[in-house]
C-alpha cells in the first residue's frame, strides 16, 4: 500500500470510531463520549507518525509466517520433534519426583558402601570397626593402620 492507501483507511477508521463514539456520548453520558472521542483520533495519529505502515508491515510478517507454518512439512517435523522434547522433558521430571530412576553409578556405590574412598574417613571407619567383633586383631596392615588412627583419636 502507498502512502495515499494508508491516509483513506485512517480517514475510514477515524469516521467509523467518531459516529461510535457520537452514540456512546447519546447513550451513555460525556465519559463514555470522551473514551470514545480518544480512541477516534488514535487511527489518524497512528497514519501521521507512520505507525499505520508498520502495524501493516508486522501484520503481513505474521501472515507470512502462519502461510509457512501451515504449508511446510519442514516446519511440521521442527513441531513434532519440540512436541517430543517437552514429553521428555516432563517424563524425566516425573522420575525424578518418584525416584524411580537408576542412580549415577558413584550414588550407588556410596550407597551399598562397596567404595570406601568415596565416603569421608569417619563414615568408612565406624562401619568397617563394626563388622569385626571386639578385641580381635586386624587382619591386615591397612585394617591395622586405620585401628590405630581410631584409637589416637579416641575412637575404638
Amino acid at each position: 500500500m502507498d502512502d495515499v492507501s494508508y491516509g483513506v483507511l485512517a480517514l475510514a477508521l477515524t469516521l467509523v470510531f467518531g459516529v461510535a463514539t457520537w452514540f456512546a456520548y447519546q447513550r451513555r453520558g460525556l465519559g463514555a463520549g470522551l473514551k470514545g472521542a480518544g480512541i477516534t483520533l488514535l487511527p489518524l495519529a497512528a497514519y501521521l507518525t507512520k505507525t499505520l505502515e508498520m502495524f501493516a508491515r508486522v501484520g503481513d510478517a505474521i501472515g507470512d509466517w502462519a502461510v509457512r507454518l501451515v504449508l511446510s512439512p519442514v516446519v511440521w517435523v521442527g513441531i513434532a520433534v519440540a512436541g517430543v522434547a517437552v514429553l521428555l522433558f516432563g517424563a524425566g521430571r516425573v522420575v525424578d519426583r518418584r525416584g524411580g530412576g537408576a542412580a549415577p553409578r558413584r550414588q550407588r556405590k556410596q550407597r551399598a558402601g562397596t567404595d570406601p574412598a568415596a565416603l569421608p574417613p569417619t563414615a568408612a571407619a565406624p562401619s568397617a570397626a563394626a563388622n569385626r567383633q571386639k578385641g580381635a586383631p586386624a587382619i591386615d596392615d591397612d585394617l591395622a593402620d586405620i585401628e590405630a588412627i581410631l584409637k589416637s583419636r579416641g575412637i575404638s
